[in-house]
């Protein structure tokens, strides 16, 4: 007769607790089938391996040489179990990134490129919003990870937020803008007397845009309150006021005019986030490894979007 885990299971169990009944509990079946199983193992190896006396049970010379290899087998297959399921999970599982609008159009595409070209079959699913609509999405658990800007009084004690790069912001407009400075670039307290097209309620560019204002000594005018970015974008457009909106969703609207402001302008710093007391799957640890991996590679390279730049 052959020896079987489940057997093995069994007398690790008997030896852990040193009583036939509590072990059975333990692992699940009744104490006769228990006994019935050790005693086939001791039948199979051809030694006791406890001695029974006076309701003790203590482990016989072979028992003890049993006990320390049973639990390397066993914590074997457990590892070996684990990691081909990690493997499956690699093949069909689903990773769920959430990303605001300007780093999905510019940080998410060459990372999620990497990506599907190491894990073709893994379900990629793309939520794009505002860092606050993120936040609540990744509190809920409809997101495994997100890329997100740090607010200035923190994240919520329920994520773990990495900061990875920086986020520089610039004025969008139709017509030339007038300056104070000599460079031609903006301070924000030029903006004064312009009308802003502002941003709705949960993006953090309303925020951003607001306090920066308010850190220059003026409330805002605002021409139109409440847009998505696409729509920001077209109001500006249509010269309805200006914007503080990331270089980056500027770069193929040609119809924008791109003003820098004066150093140090307006920066934000990019996170990514994830929940704190979720253990992330494995997809979604690698699509986290390969973030980190892809942000190393092209600051290496100066390969990083525009307005984007390392943490220094």
């Amino acid at each position: 007769m052959k020896m079987q885990l489940h057997q093995l299971r069994y007398f690790v169990a008997v030896a852990e607790v040193r009583h036939f009944t509590q072990a059975a509990d333990l692992v699940g079946i009744t104490q006769p089938s228990l006994s019935k199983q050790i005693h086939a193992l001791e039948d199979t190896l051809g030694a006791p391996l406890f001695e029974r006396v006076r309701g003790n049970i203590t482990l016989t010379a072979a028992g003890e040489v049993l006990l320390p290899l049973a639990k390397r087998i066993l914590a074997d297959i457990d590892t070996a179990t684990r990691e081909v399921q990690e493997l499956v999970g690699l093949r069909r599982g689903r990773v769920r990134l959430g990303a605001t609008p300007s780093l999905a159009t510019s940080l998410a595409p060459p990372v999620l490129r990497r990506f599907r070209d190491a894990h073709p079959t893994v379900d990629l699913r793309v939520e794009e919003g505002g860092s606050q609509d993120l936040v609540r999405d990744l509190l809920r658990g409809d997101l495994d990870l997100a890329l997100i800007i740090m607010p200035a009084q923190g994240t919520d004690p329920g994520l773990r937020a990495d900061p990875i790069l920086t986020e520089s912001l610039v004025v969008a407009s139709v017509d030339p803008l007038p300056t104070t400075s000599p460079t031609g670039d903006l301070r924000v307290a030029d903006l004064r007397d312009q009308p802003l097209v502002m941003f709705r309620e949960g993006y953090d560019l309303r925020d951003a845009t607001l306090q920066a204002c308010r850190d220059a000594g003026f409330e805002p005018t605002l021409s139109v309150d409440g847009g998505e970015m696409d729509a920001v974008l077209s109001f500006v457009e249509a010269g309805l006021g200006v914007a503080l909106v990331p270089g980056i969703v500027v770069a193929r609207r040609p119809g924008i005019r791109v003003t820098r402001l004066v150093p140090p302008g307006v920066r934000r710093t990019i996170a990514v986030a994830r929940r704190r007391d979720v253990v992330p799957t494995h997809a979604g640890r690698e699509l986290r490894r390969i973030l980190l991996d892809y942000v190393h590679t092209a600051t290496a390279a100066d390969e990083l979007p525009p307005g984007v730049e390392p943490l220094t």
